[in-house]
């Protein structure tokens, strides 16, 4: 119910209690009951004596319909299963599960809201109501976990890639999963893996892209941040066309790194690299190191140059922090 609710909200105008409850078949409490949900998990709704209740603008939700009526051909072949959820625990997370009960190579997840959205090292991911894109794609591999080295940088190509068809050209990518402008993160990748190291094992391709963050919802996060509506002065940004976009680059890029590997990708990330040449520190499970950054070798590690030598790091439980 409450996602017919937001549908028959979503067109921005004032509709009454009643009202609603007669288009829905409930009473105008239940309507209030649903109401009150949606403004304790961060939306703007407003209620107004003798008006009702209303969503500022238009919202637009995610709609499978939508999204896979702007993907590729190719796409299209290749994606098997796409599922859309007003909120979740993680898209990484069920996706997880479905890849145990069965699910097949090309399911795709998407929500409006992550309760626990999380990044790397189980650090916490911010993920507001419909105010940005969190989605997961599950790929089925034969060559196991150990042949997966450097396919956070390919998928992290793939997105700037479907960036610059939106016209974005200034991002760049941070070592191993992070899309940055001008120093702020704009989107995160998480790469979870189930299987064996060198058999049959399912990838799990999480993205979030900041789309249109909430200042309110901001104050959690612990790092310079934008979002595409700050970088482009856009108020509102198709995230259904975005979804298609984002997902026709990354099972694109997905499919040719099963074929050829990550080299055909490491130039491109290359020239993309923010943190090539600069000071930075990392913080492993048992030591700190601090160094210069010499790019990426051919199977995607991290180059660090020590006091003590030229050191290789994958990623791991690295954290990586680059100098002001």
């Amino acid at each position: 119910m409450r996602h017919r609710l937001l549908k028959l909200l979503s067109d921005g105008h004032y509709h009454s209690g009643e009202a609603l409850g007669a288009t829905l078949g409930v009473s105008r409490m239940a309507v209030c009951k649903q109401a009150r949900s949606l403004r304790e998990q961060g939306l703007p709704l407003e209620v107004v004596r003798g008006k009702g209740y209303r969503l500022p603008g238009s919202l637009e939700l995610l709609d499978a319909e939508a999204i896979l009526a702007g993907l590729g051909p190719a796409t299209r072949t290749r994606l098997t299963r796409l599922d859309t959820f007003l909120d979740i625990d993680s898209t990484n997370t069920w996706l997880r599960q479905q890849a145990l009960d069965g699910a097949p190579s090309g399911s795709v997840c998407l929500a409006e809201m992550q309760r626990a959205g999380r990044g790397r090292c189980n650090r916490p991911w911010v993920s507001p109501f419909a105010a940005n894109l969190y989605f997961s794609v599950l790929w089925r591999s034969d060559t196991g976990a150990a042949g997966l080295g450097g396919l956070s940088l390919v998928i992290g190509v793939a997105l700037l890639r479907s960036l610059r068809a939106c016209g974005i050209d200034a991002a760049g990518l941070k070592w191993p999963n992070d899309v940055l402008v001008d120093g702020a993160k704009l989107a995160g990748i998480l790469i979870d893996v189930v299987g064996e190291s060198s058999g049959p094992c399912s990838v799990i391709v999480g993205v979030g892209m900041n789309v249109s963050m909430p200042d309110a919802a901001a104050t959690d996060i612990d790092q310079p941040w934008t979002d595409l509506c700050r970088l482009t002065g856009r108020e509102h940004f198709s995230r259904n066309q975005l979804a298609a976009g984002m997902l026709d680059c990354s099972f694109s890029a997905i499919a040719e790194f099963e074929q050829s590997g990550l080299e055909p990708f490491l130039d491109e990330w290359r020239r993309h690299d923010v943190i090539d040449g600069r000071e930075v520190s990392l913080r492993l499970p048992s030591e700190h190191i601090q160094g210069r950054a010499c790019g990426v070798d051919s199977g995607g590690a991290l180059l660090v140059q020590t006091d003590t030598g030229r050191r290789r790091f994958v990623s791991g439980e690295v954290n990586l922090r680059v100098a002001p």
